[in-house]
């Protein structure tokens, strides 16, 4: 059996489920989204088994992404965990089948509480579909299991739905990376993040004036170690820089560079920074512009307080 074959098989096959699946997606996704958002409590995301994984994923991305969330296991919730839930809180059941005992169970304590009740099924006409205030459709024709008995395309569905739930409530919360960055402030994500360039950037900036001999320039450059110098006209203005590459270029371009000064080959203005900025903007820019420093400038002046090199970046991400 040809295994790579078979497994681009499993792709086409989830892939045209998903796409039946999205085609079904209307008003009531607008609905369950507006509910969510104007939710005063948490959102109990509950589920048992393989949709149960996926509950947990569910609830886990809404919690870090600006949604109040918890998993509650099904099977436990009838042993204590349902005193997790409060009348303000709304709960999202997962259940492909819509029928399993565990879910059913749970129903009528929850009624109780007065929470409403989200589906999340395979099964439209089951008990849960019955029962809830709002249902979210994610019924597959098959399984990718060829015995049909494993949930392949049915969590695959369920997943992608959940993950629209989060994209939509990201975009209605106008959710952006420095919230994301403060709900993960001990992972290496988080710390990219949430660090500015002043807090790396270099303060000893390498500098030469216009008429600065080329041997000087030279020696400024490596005396530095940045591999860059920011040039400076007579009002001690900067109005340019040198880099390396610009060196490079002088050699070869010109004969004699021993008349050579730095206005002669450096490379008017220069790219920068404001020291507040995160040092992913940082790194963008330099990517973008194919560089490897940025200038950092005082927010509220054009002043020149520090150099940021791409080397810092990459040591401290790591």
């Amino acid at each position: 059996m040809m295994y790579a074959e078979r497994s681009k098989e499993v792709f086409r096959q989830e892939i045209q489920a998903l796409e039946k699946v999205a085609s079904r997606i209307g008003a009531e996704m607008d609905k369950v989204v507006e509910l969510l958002f104007a939710s005063t409590g948490k959102i109990v995301v509950t589920g048992i088994g393989k949709t149960g994984i996926i509950a947990h994923k569910i609830a886990s991305s809404l919690a870090s992404t600006g949604t109040p969330a918890f998993f509650m296991n099904a099977a436990e919730a009838m042993h204590g965990d349902l005193g997790m839930i409060s009348a303000n809180d709304v709960v999202l059941i997962v259940s492909n089948s819509g029928a399993s005992q565990e879910i059913l169970r749970i129903i009528p304590p929850i009624k109780h509480i007065n929470c409403p009740i989200i589906a999340l099924t395979g099964n439209v006409s089951s008990p849960l579909a019955n029962e809830a205030d709002y249902v979210l459709d994610v019924s597959v024709d098959k399984e990718a299991c060829p015995l049909g008995l494993a949930p392949t395309t049915s969590t695959t569905a369920t997943l992608v739905m959940g993950d629209a739930l989060i994209v939509s409530l990201m975009e209605k919360r106008h959710f952006k990376a420095d919230d994301f960055a403060l709900n993960h402030p001990g992972g290496a994500l988080g710390k990219r993040l949430l660090v500015k360039v002043k807090e790396i950037m270099q303060t000893t900036i390498p500098y030469v004036y216009e008429k600065t001999p080329f041997k000087d320039v030279i020696y400024e450059i490596s005396n530095k170690r940045l591999g860059m110098t920011i040039v400076m006209n007579t009002n001690n203005t900067p109005i340019g820089i040198i880099t390396d590459g610009d060196v490079r270029r002088a050699i070869q371009k010109y004969q004699d560079i021993s008349n050579l000064t730095a206005y002669d080959f450096m490379t008017v203005g220069y790219k920068s920074i404001t020291e507040n900025e995160r040092i992913d903007d940082a790194l963008r820019i330099m990517e973008t512009n194919k560089i490897t420093t940025l200038a950092v400038v005082d927010a509220a002046t054009p002043t020149i307080i520090g150099i940021i090199h791409i080397h810092d970046i990459f040591a401290y991400r790591k």
